[in-house]
């Protein structure tokens, strides 16, 4: 299994993205909330909302992943993969069963 932390500036990008991967199957579910980031930027340190995406799926996914959050943004975000050491049964069979294991080079481009 894999969870990807994404950035983004409102909940309206996040609903987007997550649609998006879950019409595709590459994700088995999303989940976002509200966020405070201070960040430092062109010499300033600047605070505001963000929204973080987290995807939940299988190993192999990123650039699928990256794909769709570019076809919502356009800005400079964060995409980090965390890998869970492990994970409850039930979750991984509905994991397994919703978006197959499969090479992302097996995947198809849409």
């Amino acid at each position: 299994m894999r969870i990807f932390y994404v950035t983004l500036n409102t909940a309206e990008e996040a609903g987007r993205i997550a649609r998006l991967l879950l019409e595709r199957k590459v994700a088995v579910c999303c989940n976002w909330f509200p966020i405070t980031c201070a960040y430092r930027w062109e010499g300033r340190i600047v605070e505001e909302a963000e929204t973080v995406l987290l995807v939940k799926t299988q190993p192999g996914r990123r650039a699928a992943i990256e794909q769709a959050v570019a076809e919502v943004v356009s800005f400079t975000n964060c995409i980090a993969e965390l890998a869970p050491e492990s994970v409850n049964a039930p979750f991984r069979a509905w994991l397994d069963a919703e978006v197959p294991v499969t090479p992302e080079s097996d995947l198809p481009r849409s």
